[in-house]
């Protein structure tokens, strides 16, 4: 099942796998191959990968299926060419990273979105409790 995500949603294993025609376990093996993939590993060891290990999973994948490279053969093109230099300048950017412009807001504008922030925390707090309950 293919869900719609936005491009720099975080996508799970079993989702990056689906994608990209090739088993879980397979995934899990490139990741002790090539340091260059390091998907975020939550509590219980669930990976979420970011969409620049989407990317070198993608890349790899290429190399390997396509281009018929042995794994050591990929190891040595990342080596020598980089990842920057294979996936273009946006590689390894923080998907997060933006300038923002500078906003004035007035005191009850602040009082707001400081209330929402400390709400948004505490719902996530929430969130991770019962989703740690569930893992265990």
């Amino acid at each position: 099942m293919v869900v719609n995500k936005s491009k720099a949603a975080f996508r799970t294993i079993a989702e990056v796998a689906e994608e990209l025609g090739v088993a879980t376990h397979v995934l899990r093996f490139w990741e002790t191959k090539f340091p260059q993939i390091k998907p975020m590993k939550r509590s219980g060891g669930r990976r979420y990968y970011r969409p620049d290990d989407v990317e070198i999973v993608r890349t790899i994948k290429d190399f390997l299926y396509e281009k018929r490279y042995t794994i050591e053969g990929v190891q040595k093109v990342f080596k020598e060419k980089g990842l920057k230099n294979i996936l273009g300048e946006e590689i390894q950017k923080d998907f997060f990273e933006e300038v923002v412009p500078n906003v004035n807001l007035d005191l009850s504008s602040r009082k707001l979105i400081t209330d929402l922030i400390a709400e948004l925390k505490e719902m996530r707090n929430d969130l991770q409790l019962a989703i740690d309950k569930t893992e265990k």
